[in-house]
C-alpha cells in the first residue's frame, strides 16, 4: 500500500528534512509542491507566525487545486531580546529585518544573536523555538497547529546538523543542541516535530 503524501510549501531543505523526520513514524511521505521554485514568492509580512503560515498555505494551495498543502512559519524567540528575532528570524542579520525582502545567511543571523547576548549570563539566555503550521486547500485554511521547544542560547555554536539557529539552541533535557541531532532525533523534541505530529494526527483522523 502506497503511503499518503503531504505537499509542503517550502524551498528550505532543512525544513524538508525536519518534516520528513517527523513523518517517517507515521508512514507518511512529504514532498515539495511540484515546480515550487517557479511559483511567485509570498511576502511574509504578517505580525505573527500564524499569519505568515496561513498566508503561505492559502496562496500556494491555489497552485495545486484540490490538494492539501501545508506551510509553516517558525522562528526563535529570545527572552532577553524581548522575543526577538521572532517572525524576523530568517532575516535577522539585515539592517532592517522587518523590511528585508530576502533571508540573510544563517551564520550572520547567529552572529547577531550572539553579539546581542554577549553580556547576558547563561541563566538569562532562555529562548524557545516556535512553529505554526497551516493546512490549506484551494486557498482556504482548514486548520493550524502550533509547536514550541524551550531551551538556552549558548555562547558558541555546537554541532553540524540542522540549520538556522540550531547550533546555538541547547535543549536541556538531553544536553544537546538541535544541530547535534539527526533529523529523526530532532523531530522527537523540536517545535517543528511537535507541530507536525499534531497536524498528522488531524490528517489521519480527517482521512485525507
Amino acid at each position: 500500500m502506497t503511503s499518503p503524501t503531504v505537499l509542503l510549501a517550502t524551498s528550505n531543505p532543512g525544513k524538508l528534512r525536519d518534516f520528513a523526520g517527523a513523518a517517517s513514524r507515521y508512514n507518511v511521505t512529504v514532498a515539495n509542491i511540484p515546480h515550487f521554485s517557479s511559483l511567485p514568492p509570498v511576502v511574509e509580512d504578517g505580525a505573527t507566525f500564524e499569519a505568515n503560515a496561513r498566508k503561505k498555505a492559502e496562496s500556494y494551495s491555489l497552485a495545486v487545486p484540490g490538494e492539501l498543502v501545508v506551510a509553516d512559519d517558525s522562528g526563535l524567540e529570545v527572552d532577553a531580546l524581548g522575543g526577538a528575532p521572532g517572525v524576523h528570524s530568517a532575516r535577522y542579520a539585515a539592517d532592517q529585518p522587518h523590511a528585508a525582502e530576502a533571508n540573510t545567511d544563517d551564520e550572520a543571523n547567529n552572529a547577531r544573536v550572539l553579539r546581542e547576548l554577549k553580556e547576558i549570563p547563561e541563566p538569562k539566555r532562555t529562548a524557545r523555538f516556535v512553529c505554526v503550521l497551516a493546512a490549506a486547500r484551494d486557498g482556504k485554511t482548514l486548520a493550524t497547529f502550533r509547536g514550541a521547544a524551550e531551551g538556552i542560547i549558548l555562547d558558541a555554536p555546537r554541532g553540524r546538523n540542522g540549520f538556522g539557529y540550531d547550533p546555538l539552541f541547547l535543549f536541556p533535557q538531553i544536553s544537546k543542541t538541535f544541530a547535534e541531532l539527526s533529523a529523526e532525533e530532532k523531530a522527537q523534541y523540536s517545535h517543528r516535530g511537535s507541530a507536525f505530529r499534531a497536524f498528522l494526527e488531524w490528517y489521519k483522523k480527517a482521512n485525507w
